[in-house]
């Protein structure tokens, strides 16, 4: 009941709300398919869904660099818990502060990225202030934290696996490769989807950093849904236009975290 209520309710509202044209004070006018016609029409909703199109396809190296750096830390050896904290560390700062820091290492004239690139020769780059860079930088800002969430879950996963299994499958002769491929991955198959989910909704979230580093600039080139939805909504006035833009993100949302749950369940299947 209460994920009726606070849930499905509000999405189903903000469907609806997706077919008027409301400027959230006065009447709303029932406009049907409007909102969305002028989506395919609008050149701003292109470049942020193309943006949320790059976001899902890089922030999907989380899962693997997660799973590596857990593997790196699932080991008894002296100092190992504070590597783990250290690694831990960007999971538990804001998304804000960390658009700062990013904002502050990427400064073309006093960033650290700077004083790295100069130690081999290269000129200056203005990241942010390029409309070619700024998304991949962004992206690159967003990893550092969610590479910390989704090795926390496989460390999580890597604590659950059975040890007579590893045992068993020493005494059979599998070890690295083998052993990873055969034994390990596939017991951590439930924090691999969670992992899978949560990146995913993170990355079609991306709306934190992108408000803290650029507030979709330069000329609304690092915008994504998330931001372009909240622009429209609040600083426009057009309630109506951003439901539709709410609805695109989850309908996106919904179909991109069902393909790899049908991926799963043929895969444990077969």
């Amino acid at each position: 009941m209460i994920f009726i209520v606070y849930v499905v309710f509000p999405i189903g509202q903000s469907i609806l709300m997706s077919f008027y044209q409301w400027d959230g004070i006065g009447e709303k006018v029932f406009i049907g398919f409007g909102n969305y016609l002028e989506l395919g029409e609008d050149p701003q909703f292109w470049t942020s869904l193309v943006n949320n199109i790059l976001w899902l396809l890089f922030y999907m190296l989380a899962v693997p660099l997660g799973l590596g750096i857990a593997l790196f830390l699932n080991q008894e050896v002296l100092g190992i818990r504070a590597v783990k904290s250290l690694f831990f560390f960007p999971f538990v700062i804001s998304q804000v502060i960390i658009g700062i820091v990013f904002s502050w290492f990427y400064d073309p004239s006093y960033g650290l990225l700077q004083d790295i690139l100069a130690l081999v020769n290269i000129d200056p780059l203005p990241i942010l202030a390029d409309e070619g860079l700024v998304t991949y930088g962004i992206i690159a800002a967003g990893l550092w934290p969610q590479v910390a969430y989704t090795m926390i879950l496989f460390l999580t996963g890597l604590n659950n696996i059975s040890p007579d299994q590893i045992e068993a499958a020493r005494m059979d002769g599998a070890k690295g490769w083998s052993m990873l491929r055969y034994i390990v991955i596939p017991q951590l198959r439930p924090a691999t989807f969670i992992a899978i989910v949560v990146t995913v909704v993170g990355a079609l979230r991306s709306f934190d950093l992108v408000a803290s580093m650029t507030a979709g600039g330069p000329y609304g080139s690092s915008s994504v849904l998330a931001y372009f939805m909240y622009e429209q909504a609040i600083f426009n006035y057009r309630m109506g236009y951003g439901a539709a833009i709410a609805t695109v993100l989850f309908l996106i949302m919904l179909i991109y975290i069902a393909f790899f749950l049908w991926r799963m369940l043929k895969d444990e299947r077969g």
